[in-house]
């Protein structure tokens, strides 16, 4: 530099955009005049920029500073997993010269191989055979997982890529990203929705976008859901990218049977909306039943209809997926600020096999009607028709009866439905009741259909079978706790009386509901016969005082 620049009073050089600073060129100058210093992991990279920024080849001495540095990297560095980790955080601030040179890819690789390798050594040294089951046991715990959390996000998913190319185990790089997120996630503050910044939690964003990108290449089962959870709201308060929330939506839809009520209650960022966010978790739901409908269709194809049998992983993961569904909607529906397009969206998207009883159901539209007394007559009568009147309890239906929050249609449907089932369980014709509702649920007899042809019919068939034995088992566990009052009410000796009372009720309540049902004449008869076999007994009961 002093030769080109011609100047015979030349005092002063500049070395402008010098690696490592006036720390690195301090070590190069102490090189030069024969200090000594050391080499170490955190100084080398600077070393071998300065070095490079210098031209100190070998074509002005043997054994200069890039040979010595670039030695210790090949020797020293990359032998070893922990000394490479070192050098990588000591490379920052030094772009793009590090890159040039190929110090991070380097690093990269080696901490790949060498975790690699570690994981191959530990399994086999770790390996035991229990003598009494010959089951194998593996310790699968790495110490580097917590070890990479010190990384920038750029370079971390630059050595999760090398170490998925390297063969390193999916249950540990699953391991390792939960840790980097729990590690550099914290303390995300929450974003007010006032606040009209267009960089809040920029870092974290990005974080969190290029932490769910790795996951979208591990086992969805791998990941436990309650993190998925976690991601997803961070996601939501940093206002994450679209495809970053809908990937954590997508994984969490396909566990969604094993998440709990709490899981569910995202807070919602927007003043105006309601509390909880409801629109996330109706595509949650949307990704959870897509899930079944393809694992029924490869089932159909690929094992047949007679593969089908009345326990079936799905159906049972639909039935869980209901109840939790239902105590989800009796959260949210107190909200003065939910609108009734919301809450209906949730429930209908559930096919009805979901529920074997929709008390659930029954309580979280009851609590809705409850906290919004300002719906309509109309907008009443629309919400209560996603109620099954068939498909409510004992408990249920009384409760139903005397709700005055209910449209009138929808109470006497309850009566009415209440008599159906007491008319049933007096003449004992409950097969031919459930014989009739599973034709006309179908439209056609079962034995009418075709097995080979129509499996999506016989899949549905199965489901309504099911329901109906969980329906019929309720109803026979009712019938049996009036039975046995009954049978108490007799030992007591007071039988004739509360025989009378009971059958006078119960042709009261019958004469009643009479005027709701189809089958008038027939219920006139059933009345007559009771009041009939009523005064027989005060005959009886009057002959034998005298």
């Amino acid at each position: 530099m002093i030769v080109e620049s011609k100047d015979p009073e030349l005092s002063k050089l500049e070395l402008f955009n010098v690696p490592g600073g006036a720390a690195a060129f301090e070590l190069a100058a102490k090189f030069c005049y024969g200090t000594n210093f050391e080499i170490t992991t955190s100084n080398v990279a600077h070393l071998r920029c300065i070095a490079e920024y210098l031209e100190m080849t070998e074509d002005y001495q043997e054994e200069n500073l890039i040979v010595r540095t670039e030695t210790y990297l090949n020797e020293i560095v990359v032998q070893s997993l922990e000394k490479s980790l070192e050098v990588l955080c000591a490379c920052e601030g030094l772009q793009p010269i590090v890159e040039e040179l190929g110090i991070l890819n380097r690093c990269v690789d080696a901490i790949a191989i060498n975790a690699s390798k570690e994981q191959l050594v530990s399994g086999l040294a770790r390996l035991e055979c229990d003598a009494g089951s010959g089951k194998l046991k593996m310790d699968c715990q790495d110490w580097w997982v917590e070890d990479l959390s010190v990384l920038s996000i750029d370079l971390y998913q630059r050595v999760i890529a090398a170490m998925r190319r390297t063969g390193v185990r999916s249950d540990s790089i699953t391991t390792s990203i939960m840790h980097y997120a729990q590690t550099s996630l914290k303390g995300i503050e929450r974003r007010q929705a006032w606040d009209s910044s267009a960089f809040v939690g920029d870092k974290q964003r990005v974080i969190i976008e290029t932490l769910v990108g790795l996951l979208a290449t591990e086992k969805i089962a791998s990941v436990p859901l309650s993190f998925l959870f976690g991601m997803l709201r961070m996601a939501i308060e940093v206002d994450a990218g679209l495809g970053c929330r809908l990937e954590l939506e997508r994984r969490i839809g396909f566990q969604l049977e094993m998440a709990s009520l709490d899981d569910l209650l995202i807070p919602s960022l927007q003043t105006s909306d309601s509390v909880f966010d409801v629109d996330t978790v109706h595509r949650i739901l949307v990704n959870f039943l897509q899930r079944i409908e393809d694992e029924d269709s490869e089932e159909s194809s690929h094992c047949g209809y007679e593969s089908e049998g009345l326990k079936s992983p799905n159906h049972s993961s639909v039935l869980k997926v209901g109840r939790l569904m239902d105590g989800y909607l009796a959260e949210i529906a107190p909200d003065p600020s939910l609108k009734l397009q919301k809450f209906m969206a949730i429930v209908e998207l559930l096919p009805d096999y979901a529920r074997v009883i929709d008390d659930g159901l029954y309580r979280a539209i009851d609590i809705y009607l409850k906290a919004h007394p300002s719906l309509t007559e109309s907008e009443c009568k629309k919400l209560c028709k996603l109620i099954d009147c068939q498909k409510l309890s004992q408990e249920a239906s009384n409760h139903a009866a005397q709700n005055d929050r209910l449209p009138v249609q929808m109470v006497i449907r309850v009566l009415y439905f209440e008599q159906l089932r007491l008319k049933s369980a007096l003449s004992g014709n409950s097969g031919d009741g459930f014989s009739q509702r599973m034709i006309s649920s179908s439209g056609v007899p079962s034995a009418a259909v075709s097995p080979r042809d129509n499996y999506a019919s016989l899949r549905r068939e199965n489901r309504e079978l099911k329901l109906e034995i969980s329906r019929m088992r309720v109803r026979l566990s009712e019938l049996e706790k009036e039975q046995a009052f009954m049978k108490q009410g007799m030992r007591d000796g007071r039988s004739g009386e509360h025989g009378r009372a009971f059958f006078a009720s119960l042709s009261r309540g019958i004469g009643r509901i009479a005027m709701f049902g189809p089958a008038t004449g027939k219920q006139h008869r059933s009345t007559r016969k009771l009041q009939a076999s009523d005064g027989k007994s005060r005959r009886r009961h009057r002959q034998s005082v005298s």
